[in-house]
């Protein structure tokens, strides 16, 4: 069975462009959700709040076709470098420009679009710091993947896509429990900037973070992970937005909880020189 889809595969040579055209439809709804960024502009923190989860929706689309378009080139075998560098290049627009835009507009929205100098400079530069963050975490992931000198089982980092669902959540949380008081929205104003400086941060730290995708695919291999994965489930159906929450702030905290109990233990267990 193998080697007939093996020799399918290789008859019909437009399958290998699958993950490529995935790779753009990743680009493609990030580009949308830009566009329907614009929209927001001038319109009222209510209205503004639904255009932002839309576009938070339109992210977590691409994340979908993310996680697919590198599946497609494993069982395609149609990676290559070429595939490498267009994948980073699309999550940059997707996850890197398109929340850093969904902040400063949320943010300006939020103070109903009268901000001070001071304020812009502070949503501005804070926002940047999470581009910059982005940038240098694809520019460092495709240089490692290239020179092959880093195991893909953990990310060093925070991964861009994790960075911008952390985001969108904040936009869903937001949306389903605040009541859109302005007091809240102008809370809210202040907290995305400054809490999207700190993904980007953890995005260029060497903080070690579990690879989603291959995690979950080993659940063939290790059963003892099927468990983990049916409570997670449960807490989103049960929870919904909140549960989502929770699981997504979890696992921006679980690099460094890890990173803290590694160094615990190599204290506890020092390795004795030969």
């Amino acid at each position: 069975m193998k080697k007939s889809s093996s020799v399918l595969i290789s008859q019909a040579k437009f399958l290998k462009y699958i993950p490529n055209f995935l790779t753009i439809c990743n680009s493609l709804c990030g580009f949308a959700a830009i566009l329907l960024l614009f929209t927001a502009y001038q319109a009222s923190p209510e209205k503004g709040v639904k255009i932002f989860v839309i576009a938070s929706i339109m992210i977590f689309s691409a994340m979908i076709f993310d996680v697919f378009d590198g599946l497609a080139a494993r069982l395609l075998n149609a990676a290559s470098l070429h595939g490498i560098q267009m994948d980073s290049l699309s999550d940059m627009v997707t996850f890197g420009v398109t929340p850093a835009v969904m902040v400063a507009a949320a943010a300006n929205c939020f103070f109903n679009w009268e901000i001070k100098l001071g304020q812009e400079i502070y949503i501005y530069f804070l926002c940047s710091v999470y581009i910059g963050g982005a940038a240098l975490r694809l520019a460092t992931y495709n240089v490692n993947a290239t020179l092959k000198t880093k195991s893909s089982d953990n990310f060093s980092g925070l991964p861009s896509p994790g960075a911008a669902a952390a985001i969108c959540v904040a936009i869903f949380f937001l949306y389903a429990n605040s009541g859109l008081s302005e007091q809240n929205l102008k809370l809210m104003a202040w907290i995305l900037p400054a809490y999207s400086a700190i993904l980007g941060l953890l995005m260029t730290s060497t903080i070690p973070y579990i690879h989603a995708g291959k995690w979950l695919m080993s659940i063939r291999r290790n059963r003892k992970k099927l468990p983990l994965v049916v409570l997670m489930l449960a807490i989103i159906i049960c929870f919904r937005i909140n549960g989502l929450t929770f699981l997504t702030i979890a696992y921006i905290f679980s690099g460094p909880v890890m990173l803290i109990f590694e160094k615990i233990y190599r204290r506890k267990h020092p390795v004795e020189a030969k």
